[in-house]
C-alpha cells in the first residue's frame, strides 16, 4: 500500500509511462479506453493521433528500433488490434522493443462473444514476447513494470497488454514501480580467449552485424576492432546504420539482391563474426550462405538470447552477449602481428564502391539509381530515410550510403506501408533533422493515409513514391514462374502529387530523372509535407534486371 492519493487504474497507467520515460505515444482513439485518453490530458506525453491503427503501431516500432526504448501504441479492442497487428508482427521480425495498450471488454461479459471481444494472448501469442491483460486494477502498476522490462530485454520484442474497460475506471491505492533497467549479458573471458585463438588461425573471417540492442558507443567499438584486425564486415539485412559504408572496411550490405562479390566473400569466408544478427532468411540468402544445422565454416554467434543461440545455425562458438556488452569487450583482444587476410577489408570495400558508385542504365526517363545517388550527395549526414517493401527498395540499399546511427528505417518483415507512418514518427522525435520516405506505388497506398498525420503536426516530411503501375516484387516473380501471364499484379494509381495537394501538402510529378533534384528542393523550401510522385517505367524492375529479361530468361528454359 502506499499514501499516494487514490487513482484510477488509467491514471495509474499513465503515470507509470511518465516514470519509464514515455514522452511519447501514438493512438487512434477509442472508447474502450477513453479513462487512459483522460488521464493523458494532464501529464507531459506528446500524441500523436494517427488514421488508421496499423500506422500507429508502425509508429511506435519505429521508435523502438531507432531509440532502444519501448515505442508505446495505444488502440481500442477488435478491429482495432487486428488492424495493429500490422506493426506488432514488424517488431517481432525486426527485433524492436514496443508495447501495444489495447482496449478490451468489461470483465463482467468476458467469454460471451461481446462487442468487439478477441482472446489477444490466442491472437498475439504467436508474434510477441508476451500478451497479457489486466484483470486487476491493483496490479496495473506491476503488469506496466513487466511489459517493459519485456520488451526490451533479451532479444527485443513486442508486448500486448489488454485493458478491460472496467479495470481502467476503478480507483486503488498501490504503489508505482520503478523505472524498468537494460539487463545486459556479457560475453566471458574464456569465450573471448576463444574467438581471439580462432582470428589467430584464420585466412579469411568476416565480421556480420545485424539485430537491435546496439548503441553509437558499440557501433564505434566494433569498427575500431574491424581497424585493429583489418577485417571487412558487412551489415545484414536493413541493418545499414552499423557501420559507416565510407569506412574502407565496410564490404556491403547482405540484404536483398546483396552483391555477388560479397556472397562469395562470406560463402569462402573460414571464421564468420556474426554479431547482434538471428541470421534471418533474407541476411542469408534463404538459408543457402550456411549449411543447415551445421555451418562448415566456423561461425561465432553473438546474439542478446540464449533462446535463439542453436535454435537455426550450431555455432562453433555461441556467445550470449549483447551487442553492446560484446562490443566493449572486444578492446583487450589482440591482433596477429600479420594477419593472413591482410588486404581483404580493402579489397573488400573496393568491390562494394565498383557495385554502389554509379547507378546502373535504366529503361524509361527516370533513373531510380541516379535518384538515389542524388540523395546520398545532397541530404544531410544525419538525415534519416525509411522505406516499406518492394523491389523499389533495392535502389536504397545499393546506392544510399547511411552515415549516422539510426539514420535508416526499414520492415524486417518486408512488410508493405512501413516508409510513411515510420517517417512521421521519426520527424516527431527529431524535429531538426530531414526525414525522406521512399515509397512504392502499390507500398504508399497500404498506409498512406497517415499523410494527414504528417499534415496535422505540420511535419515537413519527403516521401518519394516510386510508383511503376504494378506490384513489382510479384510482377518479377510472376514473370519467373509464369513468363508472359500477368494477372492481379497491374495497378491504375491516382495522381499522388495532386493527393498532397489534397491533404494540405506540397506535391510534385518527376517524370525525368533530371527534374527530381529541383522537384526535392521546392519541396523542402515548401516546408511542408510533400509528395514526390516519381514515374518509374514498369520494365525497370530491379537495378540489375528488366522484367523484359526476366520474362526471356524464364522461357528460355523452357524451351
Amino acid at each position: 500500500m502506499t499514501d499516494k492519493p487514490l487513482r484510477t487504474a488509467a491514471e495509474v497507467l499513465v503515470d507509470q509511462l511518465v516514470i519509464q520515460g514515455v514522452r511519447h505515444v501514438f493512438c487512434v482513439p477509442g472508447e474502450s479506453y477513453l479513462p487512459v485518453l483522460d488521464a493523458l490530458h494532464d501529464r507531459d506525453i506528446a500524441i500523436t493521433v494517427c488514421r488508421q491503427e496499423g500506422g500507429a503501431a508502425i509508429m511506435a516500432e519505429a521508435v523502438g528500433k531507432q531509440t532502444g526504448a519501448p515505442g508505446v501504441c495505444f488502440v481500442t479492442r477488435g478491429p482495432g488490434a487486428t488492424n495493429a497487428a500490422h506493426g506488432v508482427h514488424i517488431a517481432q521480425q525486426s527485433s524492436s522493443p514496443m508495447i501495444l495498450f489495447v482496449g478490451q471488454v468489461d470483465r463482467a461479459v468476458k467469454g460471451r462473444d461481446a462487442w468487439q471481444e478477441l482472446d489477444y494472448a490466442a491472437v498475439f501469442g504467436s508474434m510477441t514476447k508476451w500478451a497479457g491483460e489486466v484483470d486487476d486494477p491493483a496490479r496495473m502498476s506491476e503488469l506496466v513494470s513487466r511489459a517493459f522490462h519485456t520488451a526490451m530485454n533479451g532479444q527485443p520484442g513486442p508486448v500486448v497488454l489488454a485493458l478491460p474497460h472496467d479495470v481502467l475506471i476503478e480507483t486503488v491505492n498501490c504503489a508505482d514501480a520503478p523505472s524498468a533497467q537494460l539487463v545486459e549479458t556479457s560475453s566471458g573471458a574464456p569465450e573471448m580467449a576463444a574467438l581471439e585463438a580462432l582470428l589467430a588461425q584464420a585466412t579469411s573471417p568476416i565480421v556480420l552485424l545485424g539485430g537491435s540492442r546496439w548503441d553509437e558507443t558499440a557501433r564505434e567499438a566494433v569498427t575500431r576492432f574491424a581497424e585493429r584486425f583489418e577485417l571487412p564486415v558487412a551489415t545484414g539485412f536493413r541493418r545499414l546504420p552499423l557501420f559507416d559504408p565510407q569506412h574502407p572496411n565496410y564490404a556491403g550490405d547482405l540484404g536483398l539482391s546483396p552483391n555477388p562479390a560479397l556472397l562469395a566473400r562470406v560463402r569462402a569466408a573460414d571464421v564468420v563474426l556474426s554479431i547482434g544478427g538471428r541470421l534471418s532468411d533474407v541476411t542469408t540468402q534463404g538459408y543457402s550462405l550456411f549449411e543447415v544445422p551445421a555451418p562448415k565454416t566456423k561461425l561465432v554467434h553473438v546474439f542478446p538470447g540464449g533462446e535463439e543461440l542453436g535454435r537455426v545455425w550450431r555455432p562453433h562458438l555461441a556467445i550470449n552477449a549483447t551487442p553492446t556488452r560484446f562490443a566493449a569487450a572486444l578492446e583487450p583482444l589482440t591482433p596477429p602481428a600479420t594477419p593472413a587476410w591482410r588486404g581483404a577489408a580493402q579489397a573488400a570495400h573496393v568491390e562494394y564502391v565498383a557495385w554502389s558508385e554509379v547507378a546502373t542504365p535504366q529503361p524509361g526517363e527516370v533513373n531510380l539509381g541516379e535518384i538515389m545517388i542524388w540523395l546520398r550527395d545532397n541530404l544531410p549526414e544525419d538525415a534519416i530515410l525509411t522505406n516499406g517493401a518492394g523491389n523499389f527498395a533495392a535502389w536504397v540499399n545499393r546506392f544510399y550510403r547511411v552515415r549516422r546511427f539510426g539514420g535508416h528505417l526499414g520492415p524486417n518483415s518486408g512488410s508493405m506501408g512501413y516508409g510513411v507512418p515510420a517517417a512521421v514518427a521519426m520527424q516527431r522525435l527529431n524535429p531538426g533533422r530531414r526525414v525522406v520516405a521512399v515509397s512504392g506505388d502499390g507500398d504508399f497506398l497500404m498506409n498512406g493515409q497517415e499523410f494527414a498525420t504528417a499534415v496535422q503536426y505540420e511535419l515537413p516530411i519527403v516521401v518519394l513514391v516510386c510508383d511503376n503501375a504494378c506490384y513489382g516484387t510479384i510482377r518479377m516473380h510472376q514473370e519467373r514462374d509464369y513468363p508472359g501471364r500477368v494477372v492481379a499484379t497491374d495497378l491504375k494509381n491516382p495522381d499522388f502529387a495532386a493527393y498532397a495537394r489534397a491533404f494540405g501538402g506540397f506535391g510534385a510529378t518527376v517524370e525525368r530523372t533530371a527534374e527530381f533534384g529541383p522537384a526535392f528542393e521546392a519541396a523542402v523550401a515548401s516546408g511542408l509535407p510533400s509528395i514526390l510522385h516519381v514515374k518509374i517505367d514498369t520494365d525497370a524492375i530491379s537495378p540489375g534486371q528488366t522484367l523484359t529479361a526476366i520474362r526471356a530468361q524464364a522461357l528460355a528454359k523452357r524451351s
